[in-house]
């Protein structure tokens, strides 16, 4: 898969997975909702209930901004499946221009987000590496 396939890919899909690690290399995994402009992703905190306090995902990209996100699709008929992953560097966007255009990009993508508030920081992605694979015969 070339990495204009796997970002095209990637794109398509509405949710992926979130790999970050703390400063001692822990790693921390969960969904996300993101939207794609050229290599960049951005993913955003909502209103949705939490477990409560500090996410350890926000923690974890201020210790160390290395993070991976997968997208994959899984079907019965495995030649249909595929998966992509977004390494890169995370940070923290709090507020200002970027924080307001990864809000309307999430805010386009996903309706849900017209009702549902976003509270918190943006982390936005630099990717430097798009991989995937695919069963799909071409």
């Amino acid at each position: 898969m070339t990495p204009d396939e796997a970002r095209q890919r990637f794109a398509e899909s509405r949710v992926a997975h979130l790999a970050t690690a703390d400063a001692a290399g822990v790693p921390h995994l969960v969904p996300i909702t993101f939207a794609v402009a050229g290599d960049l992703i951005v993913t955003a905190i909502d209103a949705k209930p939490k477990r409560g306090g500090a996410l350890r995902r926000i923690a974890n990209v201020t210790v160390n901004p290395r993070v991976s996100v997968l997208a994959a699709r899984y079907d019965e008929d495995w030649a249909r499946l595929w998966w992509v992953r977004a390494d890169g560097a995370a940070r923290i966007v709090e507020d200002g221009a970027e924080f307001e255009d990864s809000v309307a990009r999430l805010r386009e993508r996903y309706p849900q987000y017209r009702t549902v508030r976003i509270i918190g920081p943006v982390i936005m992605i630099e990717v430097v590496r798009w991989s995937g694979w695919t069963a799909f015969v071409r």
